[in-house]
């Protein structure tokens, strides 16, 4: 029997040394220091950074990060990783942030994931993009487990015509506030975050042409039988079950809702392959309360189109990718000529339960270029109900990667009109054929431009050095200019 167990152990200890040697171990440490505006931050040096955000005026972080990969080699059945990566600013103030930690393991095509993660999700380019609507990686990672098939995974059949890829996930928020059902004080309550997604692709691995297609789908949701009082009446899986589902709910004495806040984004696009360059493009359809069922607010959504090179140049010279967006969010289903649906303009991201609607630790956790009040200047007309008081959107996105010799380079600039909600407009919340009025001053065409420039310069033995510059200019936020210089280490 002990000569079995040390068997046992010496074949775990062998394995596990085989896939420590294999596997993609980095590290990484990182100094970044500079100056912003007092009291501003760039809009682009804030946005999608997945939480990894600097301080105002003149400030330094430091980065430290240690990742172990999968193997390069895909033929094992069983595989690991984990990752660590935490910020510390100091400035004129100090925190630390936990950007990511996390434990994966692979069997075969599946993963199953827990802890705080960078995470994006819905069909774009991820790299330039504005930001998707769903899950952009504007915030900190929810703690979450997730059971997922990471990538697209060809069906046997048909020559690997079909592959589909996809995600469930439950995840824990902490306490948010929320408006107490039928009472207008707000009291904190335990909430949970439910996701999933299933996206398809069709085309073989070999074909120029793919199409794709899919779905996404969260949830904020949690201790209803309190949300409610005496009045809940489901057992805890029920509710779960409703959740998932998006199955309405309600008795004599709850009005039929679905349990929760639910948005989300059901996307189409297209990829194709020519002789020097491969171009994506593609279209989110936004859902929030449910308009889209009825094609109400079928003119919003984000669309795209990538266009990435595909040669290697041996000149000094090379572009590498170049986004053109456009992002239109301005309908709602909320005008007076639009077709009529029940729950009434959407809202974006904004909810009647959750006081700070679908953010996270007080940031939006979809496209960035729908606002907060919080980021926005004072003087601009803000509804106090609307936790983001401006989703109402028309902007161009433009994004560029190219590389000088060693030096390489990202440029995002984005150019936007803004409307407020339609709490500040001159027509107000809807609900059905019911208006309200607007009670806060009208929000008038706001317009902005934010740019931003990262660029790095690529040393011997895993250095780089480079700088970030970024500004804000225009009536929406307070101008605003950054520059911080950085230098890292990976080894």
């Amino acid at each position: 029997m002990k000569k079995a167990c040390a068997y046992g152990i010496l074949t775990i200890l062998a394995f596990l040394n085989i896939h420590a040697q294999e596997g993609n171990f980095n590290f990484k440490l990182e100094a970044i220091g500079g100056y912003t505006t007092p009291g501003r931050v760039p809009f682009w040096m804030r946005s999608n950074q997945y939480g990894s955000i600097p301080l105002d005026n003149a400030s330094l972080g430091l980065i430290g990060a240690i990742k172990r990969d999968y193997a390069a080699r895909k033929n094992h059945f069983l595989d690991w990783g984990a990752a660590i990566e935490s910020r510390a600013n100091v400035g004129n103030k100090s925190n630390l942030k936990l950007i990511e930690g996390y434990g994966k393991v692979r069997m075969g095509f599946l993963e199953i994931k827990a802890g705080r993660s960078r995470q994006t999700i819905g069909l774009c380019d991820t790299s330039l993009t504005s930001g998707s609507f769903s899950l952009s990686g504007n915030a900190l990672g929810i703690p979450q487990l997730q059971i997922s098939i990471p990538e697209f995974q060809s069906l046997p059949f048909w020559g690997e015509l079909l592959a589909f890829k996809g995600n469930f996930v439950h995840g824990w928020i902490g306490e948010t506030p929320q408006y107490q059902y039928l009472y207008t004080r707000v009291i904190p309550l335990e909430t949970y975050f439910h996701q999933k997604s299933l996206y398809g692709r069709f085309g073989k691995p070999g074909w120029k042409l793919k199409l794709y297609g899919g779905f996404n789908h969260q949830t904020f949701w949690g201790k209803e039988d309190i949300y409610y009082e005496n009045y809940f009446t489901l057992s805890g899986l029920e509710d779960y079950l409703y959740v998932i589902a998006g199955k309405p709910y309600g008795t004599e004495h709850i009005g039929t809702s679905k349990i929760g806040n639910h948005l989300g984004s059901i996307d189409l696009g297209f990829e194709y392959s020519f002789a020097g360059f491969k171009v994506l493009a593609y279209r989110q359809n936004i859902y929030d309360i449910g308009a889209l069922y009825y094609f109400a607010n079928i003119r919003d959504g984000l669309n795209g189109l990538s266009i990435q090179n595909a040669k290697q140049s041996n000149s000094h010279f090379q572009w590498k990718k170049i986004l053109i967006e456009f992002l239109f969010t301005k309908n709602q289903a909320g005008e007076l000529w639009s077709p009529y649906a029940p729950s009434g303009d959407e809202n974006y991201y904004n909810n009647d339960q959750y006081v700070e609607g679908y953010s996270y630790k007080g940031i939006g956790m979809g496209n960035p270029l729908l606002g907060l009040g919080s980021s926005i200047r004072e003087e601009l007309p803000q509804d106090p109900h609307d936790f983001f008081v401006n989703n109402r959107v028309v902007a161009l996105h433009l994004g560029f990667e190219a590389s000088i010799q060693k030096w390489n380079f990202l440029m995002k600039a984005s150019y936007s009109q803004n409307y407020g909600t339609f709490g500040t407009s001159e027509i107000g919340h809807s609900l059905g054929n019911v208006w309200t009025p607007p009670r806060y001053g009208i929000f008038p065409e706001t317009k902005q431009l934010s740019a931003y420039l990262k660029s790095s310069y690529e040393y011997p033995n895993g250095l780089l050095a480079g700088f970030v510059v970024a500004a804000d200019v225009g009536k929406l936020y307070y101008n605003s200019q950054g520059v911080f210089f950085t230098c890292s280490k990976t080894f």
